[in-house]
Order: C-alpha cells, then structure tokens, then sequence
C-alpha cells in the first residue's frame, strides 16, 4: 500500500471522531469574579513573587559570601604551607649552627685544659673555690651586721613589749604597813579598855593575838604581822567602844563575831579579785583565800594590788608573746596564795604547790607557781612570763616599802636569842629572818642536847618577836677532827 493510501485511510477512520466533536456541548461559562477580590488575589501573587525574589537574593549573597570565605581559607593555607617550609629550613639551618658552636666549644676546652694542664672539673672547683674566697670576708662581714641588727631589734621590741604590759598593769597604789591604830574618844575609854588589873586588855591580846600599845596619848597602836588578825582587833575593839559593855565575855563574843563577817568579806574581795582577772570558775575555798589578800602586805604593798597588777602585766605579755595567756592568767593570780597558809609549814611557794597539787590544778600551772622566784630552773615560756610579771610588779619604784632599821632590828634579834644559850658558837639569820641556823661546839652539845635546843630556841622566838610567816630554825653539830703528819 502507497503512502497516499495510508493517508487516506487515516482521514477517513478520523472524520467520524470529528463529528463526534463537535456535537459535543459547550461547557457552561465560568462564574464571574468580583473586581476587588481579583484585585487582591493579584496583590498576593505579586506579594509572593517579590519575597521569591528576596530570598533568592539572599542565597544568591550568602553564596557568594561562602565563595569569598573559601577562597580566603584556600588563601591562609597556602601562606601556613610556605611559613612551614620556610621555619623548617630555618630550623635546619640553627640545628647545623648549634653543632658547629658545640663543636668549636669542644675544641676550645680541649685547648684550655691542655694549655692549663687541668681538666673542667678541677678547673670548676678553682674557680668556685677563690670565688668563695673573696666573699668568704663579706658574707661574715653580713652576716655580723644582721646579727647586730636583730638584736637591737629585739632588744628595742622587748622594751615595747614590758612597757606596753606595765601600761595595762597600772593601777592606783596605797601603800599600808604592819600597824593599825584606834583614836579614843577621851582617856576615860582607854582606862574601860585596860580594865581591873588589866584583865580587859588582856582578855583582848589573847582573843586577838594582837598587840595592843596604849602608850600614846588619844590612840591605841595595833602591832602584828598578820594583818588579819589585826583587822579583827581593829573592828572588834571600834565595836566594843560603840557598844560600851567591855568585859571579857563580851570581847570574846564580839571577836568572833567579827571574824564571821570577815570571812564573808575575804570571799567577796576574793570574788572581786578573780573577776577582775577574768577568772570565773575559781572553787571556792581558793576564792576565800585570795580574799586574805585584802589584808596581807608584802614590803608595804598590798598583795590584791600586786595580784592584779601582776596578772595584767602577765596577761599582756602573753598576748604579745603568743604564749597560752589562760595558764599565765591562772599562774599570777595563784603564784603568792601560800602567803595566807598560816596553818601548815613551809615557804610559800611550797604550801602553794602543795595546796594546787591537791585540788588537780593542771600541772602548766602549777609549775608557773613553783618556779616564779627560780627555785626550780623554767620548764615554759608561761613560766618565764609569771617571774617577769611578778618581778616587774614588786620592783617598780613606789611598790613596796620597808623599814630597813626595823628589819635590821628583827634579824639581830633572831641571832641574839640563839647565841644567849650555852654551847652555841655562831648564829646566822638567812632569808630575810625566815630562817635561822645555830652552829653548836659538839664538845659542849650532844645530839639529845641539839634537838632541845632547837626547841627552846623556837619557843623564845614565838615568844619575844613579831614576824610575818613563818621563823625555821635549824641546828648544826659537827665533829671535826684535823691531825697534820710530820
């Protein structure tokens, strides 16, 4: 078949279709649309495509900007490679000098050791050693002047230190002394006072154990050592003269009623004492011993004065010093509390430490009491800060005061009641009359004979002076026997 002829056919198989075609109805026309919503679809189809166009700007510049950003990174790489090739040629070229300077070193100590005959070490040493010589001289020179510099230093820090603790240990200072007197209203009351052959007077020496001197016109003198009982005699004898009724019976009632209320005094000047020390949990036995202090006089000086201006002086150094300022504080407050054992013998150091040992003072303590006056060589800082206060206290000038001539007198009567007695040969009073010691002939003394001496000796000091504390006596027999060959 011809091309035509297919052709043809083809035409005639599609005209059938076409009629179909177009007898087809016409679709219906399409609703009109309103003007303004036109109008606005328009607008948002031109709204859309301007933000198209704006964000396809926007990939177009961060493109280009992450085009500019590789291109810089492959920039810096580059330029990292050529510094990398440059120093490590660099640092071949410094490796290849380094070797040439040892080399050449090498070579130069080789010739210095042959031309000096010495190898690097003995050469070190040589020159170490007269290096060391040369400032041997100035070092010493140094060393000298730091020494002196440090100690002026020390020396000048130290004064601060016990000024700076004398000033806060200052404290008003009335001197008292061992006598108290009483004026009388007229000398009708001193006859009252002397009674019917003397028996009120007497009646008050023994309840007492004062002295009472009615020599001097308008007062009566009170003498004793210890200041308590004479501040017992004081008061009761002031009450007496208001109460009028002087009679033995009531003497003795009026004495012990006075000592009742002088015990409750002696507390509460006790109380005050610790108080003022910063010390509350005192028992309170010591409490009332400290309080004894109000009347007990050391060389004129009051002992809850020296008390408090010890501690305050003690406590300041300790501060100062980095020491343990509580076991100072107990030291000084406690360190003299054997002046006012009247009941037991011994110094006062050694009634103190017994007394502490007893009620289990801790031992710090106890040692600052038993080495304040070096009878025990210091074991502490503390210690050392207890005898310095205690020594700045008593020696400052206006402390403490004593009749020289009345204190000579009391020691020459001590050796002059020993030697009255047969058989002793020499007598000497040591430790401010504390002690006596009689050195007797053996040849006229036996050792029965020694120890009643002793006794009688005592007995006649107890008798004819007054003393504060305690008198020991001790009595000495030896037998020496000397043959000389010829």
């Amino acid at each position: 078949m011809s091309f035509f002829d297919q052709l043809k056919n083809i035409f005639a198989k599609a005209k059938p279709v076409k009629k179909k075609i177009e007898h087809v109805p016409s679709p219906a026309p399409a609703p009109k649309i309103a003007p303004a919503v036109e109008t606005h679809a328009q607008e948002i189809i031109l709204e859309a495509k301007d933000e198209a166009l704006r964000i396809k700007r926007e990939a177009q510049d961060e493109a280009n900007k992450l085009r500019q950003r590789e291109e810089e990174i492959a920039k810096r790489e580059g330029a990292l490679e050529e510094k990398e090739k440059y120093l490590a040629s660099k640092d071949q070229d410094l490796q290849a000098k380094f070797s040439e300077i040892d080399k050449i070193k090498q070579e130069q100590v080789a010739k210095l050791e042959r031309a000096a005959g010495l190898t690097r070490d003995e050469a070190k040493n040589l020159i170490l050693t007269a290096l060391e010589d040369r400032l041997k001289e100035d070092v010493a020179k140094r060393i000298k002047e730091a020494e002196t510099r440090a100690r002026e230093e020390s020396d000048k820090k130290a004064k601060e230190i016990l000024i700076d603790a004398m000033r806060h240990g200052a404290i008003d200072y009335v001197a008292e002394y061992s006598v108290s007197t009483v004026k009388l209203s007229d000398e009708e009351m001193k006859g009252r006072i002397i009674g019917k052959e003397g028996r009120n007077i007497r009646a008050l020496e023994t309840a007492t154990g004062v002295d009472f001197d009615l020599d001097e016109e308008g007062i009566i003198r009170l003498s004793s050592f210890d200041s308590i009982r004479r501040e017992i005699a004081k008061i009761a004898l002031e009450k007496l003269m208001v109460d009028g009724r002087i009679q033995p019976g009531r003497i003795e009632e009026i004495v012990e009623h006075t000592k009742k209320d002088l015990e409750k005094v002696m507390f509460e000047e006790g109380e005050k004492l610790c108080h003022a020390v910063g010390v509350f949990n005192l028992p309170a036995d010591k409490v009332s011993l400290l309080g004894r202090f109000k009347y007990r006089f050391s060389y004129g000086q009051n002992m809850i004065t020296h008390t408090l201006e010890e501690t305050k002086i003690g406590v300041a150094l300790a501060s100062e010093l980095k020491a343990n300022v509580n076991i100072v504080r107990l030291g000084c407050l406690l360190h003299d509390i054997g002046k006012v054992i009247t009941d037991e013998e011994g110094t006062h150091v050694s009634l103190a430490v017994d007394l502490l040992k007893k009620n289990g003072m801790p031992q710090e303590v106890i040692a600052c009491v038993e080495e304040h006056h070096e009878d025990k060589p210091f074991s502490s800082i503390e210690s050392m800060i207890v005898y310095l206060a205690d020594a700045v206290s008593g020696a400052r000038p206006g402390a403490r005061y004593e009749d020289y001539e009345e204190y000579l007198k009391r020691l020459s009567d001590l050796e002059n009641i020993a030697k009255a007695n047969e058989g002793v040969k020499e007598c000497y009073a040591f430790q401010a009359g504390r002690e006596v010691r009689v050195i007797v002939d053996p040849g006229k003394v036996d050792d029965n004979a020694a120890t009643i001496l002793a006794q009688k000796i005592k007995d006649e000091i107890e008798k004819k002076l007054t003393y504060p504390g305690q008198v020991k006596v001790t009595v000495i027999r030896e037998l020496r026997v000397t043959e000389t060959a010829q």
